[in-house]
């Protein structure tokens, strides 16, 4: 076979590959729809899992006939450059494009094992995408003002966006609606006039809700609009929230959750209408949010190489206390961390470095409900070895030779996590006003137990293991203790047999490799003080056994206990009569 058959057969058979992972990917999500009218919870996160799992495999097995078909020549760098503009032509006019190029990228990186990116052989323009673009009437409905009342429109929405289970109730709940958006409309334009809502074709999916996302559009000006329904038991589909600005769709598309099932092909247009009513969220944590994943870390790469090429600050040692396991350091002008895995951990750690990547897989697949922070793995990363501080440097090949070397003027990173720079919650609350402080322990104690309604139990429950977000948000971020509250063992310390047992430096019961004494908790928390009561008032049944056991036995039930991306005083449903 001639260089250029071989070239054209590779193109074909990647464009295949690609086709199938997107026709796999697309059945699956139609299938949330479906699992919401039905109340099928468990399904709808099985697919959630399956879809995640789905890019590695469709690969694999693409990648297993590229080496049928080329056998030696599949390491040809000259085949590889003749075969990306060969590629380009057969998937340009999708539009789904740019997923496409990262399909095509996730080869090269595989079989050369690149180091950086080789322009030669892989895709890394940017696709610019802002919210200012014309967005393609084809992926939205618009619902024209004219001489209908706002009323009108919002029950033209819920008729067109019907399923299989009725509304319950709509009259009163389009009463509500209609309000909401005209009491906003005042609050932020001074009259509740506008010219239209756009919505979403897709309604996104995910866990036990769905979400009707648009906006509404007066002029030049834009607001965010969402509507969060619930699929009650005994009732009908009910509206459980309604919200208008970009904070509140910000918290709902979080870096914390997992991603949405949403029904559409053409992704780079939904890029720009959520980039339209979110516009400070990255666009790589957008991808991720609808379960590309793949692209949005591609899109992630590609925003730090474009902020280290516009700024002149190094990587340096991130803010907070040490940890056992992972070295952390940062660029104090871009909210990133990059966690690196350490060589040798430190007594009492007795985990491996496997252990840890397989901990990273977890949250990866899990139900993250808002307090867990989604990890981006990297491998071979390149940078200008001028751009590390100099101490960092010198630690990270002391203590991580296994994942950092430097060749000549380069910083070769072999293995990292990048996650969302967050404010430890320990140094927040030291820096903070004392109100912000008490909201933010109070917030901590929700963490842990929204993390116990999904079954994770961190393991760690120190402050320094735990962030702040932007919207104040106390989300877990250190992975290494983190196991199942089913696979924990929850005890209640033992009486002591004599008195002097209290005060020996060993206990004096037995304990199990899993077991958990909550009431030692406590000591662990928070040091006394105004804080620490204020904590103990308010979650004090943290520090029981029942508050454990309960979440095991629900979970072992097999229930799916609700935790919602918005804030109680906005659900509106229980207040139906």
């Amino acid at each position: 076979m001639i260089l250029r058959e071989k070239v054209e057969t590779a193109a074909h058979i990647i464009q295949k590959g690609f086709e199938d992972y997107r026709a796999k990917y697309m059945e699956i999500t139609r299938r949330a729809k479906s699992r919401f009218e039905r109340r099928n919870w468990h399904g709808i996160q099985y697919d959630g899992r399956e879809r995640l799992e789905l890019y590695k495999k469709i690969l694999k097995a693409t990648l297993a006939d590229l080496k049928r078909e080329l056998q030696d020549d599949i390491n040809d760098r000259l085949l590889w450059k003749l075969l990306k503009p060969a590629y380009y032509k057969l998937v340009k006019n999708r539009p789904d494009s740019e997923l496409a190029e990262t399909f095509y990228n996730s080869f090269t990186r595989k079989i050369f094992t690149t180091q950086g990116v080789d322009e030669g052989i892989e895709f890394v323009t940017m696709h610019e995408i802002t919210g200012t673009q014309p967005i393609s009437e084809t992926i939205l409905n618009s619902y024209e003002l004219m001489d209908k009342s706002t009323y009108d429109i919002v029950r033209k929405i819920l008729d067109d966006y019907r399923f299989f289970v009725k509304y319950d109730k709509p009259d009163y709940y389009i009463h509500v609606i209609s309000n909401k958006i005209k009491e906003k409309l005042t609050d932020e334009f001074g009259s509740f006039e506008f010219d239209r809502i756009e919505i979403l074709k897709p309604v996104f999916y995910r866990n036990k809700g769905a979400y009707i996302i648009g906006r509404i559009i007066r002029g030049n000006r834009t607001l965010p609009f969402a509507l969060a329904l619930l699929n009650p038991f005994d009732t009908g589909i009910v509206i459980d929230a309604v919200l208008l600005s970009s904070n509140e769709l910000s918290v709902v598309f979080s870096f914390t959750r997992s991603y949405f099932l949403a029904d559409i092909e053409n992704t780079s247009e939904l890029m720009k209408f959520l980039k339209s009513i979110m516009p400070q969220k990255r666009r790589s944590e957008l991808y991720n949010s609808i379960g590309c994943d793949k692209h949005g870390k591609t899109v992630l790469y590609r925003e730090i190489n474009k902020h280290i090429a516009q700024s002149y600050d190094n990587f340096e040692i991130a803010p907070g206390i040490r940890g056992m396991v992972m070295d952390v350091f940062t660029l104090p002008t871009m909210n990133i961390v990059v966690k690196i895995i350490k060589d040798k951990f430190d007594p009492p750690k007795n985990i491996t470095r496997q252990g840890v990547m397989d901990k990273y897989r977890i949250v990866f697949l899990h139900d993250r409900v808002g307090r867990l922070a989604d990890a981006q793995e990297f491998e071979y990363l390149t940078y200008d070895r001028s751009r590390f501080d100099e101490k960092l440097l010198e630690e990270l090949l002391r203590i991580a030779s296994l994942s950092i070397a430097v060749e000549d003027d380069k910083v070769i990173v072999k293995h990292c996590y990048i996650e969302r720079k967050m404010m430890p919650l320990n140094i927040f609350i030291q820096e903070a006003e004392e109100q912000d402080a008490i909201e933010a322990v109070i917030d901590y104690g929700n963490a842990i137990k929204e993390l116990a309604a999904a079954n994770i139990f961190p393991g760690d429950l120190l402050l320094k293991n735990f962030g702040v977000t932007r919207h104040g948000r106390v989300v877990f971020y250190d992975y290494d203790e983190l196991c199942f509250v089913t696979d924990c063992n929850f005890r209640k310390i033992p009486e002591p047999l004599r008195d002097e047992d209290e005060y020996a430096g060993e206990p004096w019961y037995s304990v199990g490799e899993n077991d958990i004494f909550p009431e030692e908790l406590k000591r662990f928390i928070l040091a006394p003080g105004k804080l620490r009561d204020i904590f103990c008032e308010t979650h004090g049944d943290l520090f029981t056994v029942d508050f454990w056991k309960n979440m095991q036995n629900r979970q072992e039930k097999g229930e799916i206990i609700d935790v919602y991306p918005y804030r109680k005083v906005q659900r509106i449903h229980k207040r139906v009569v």
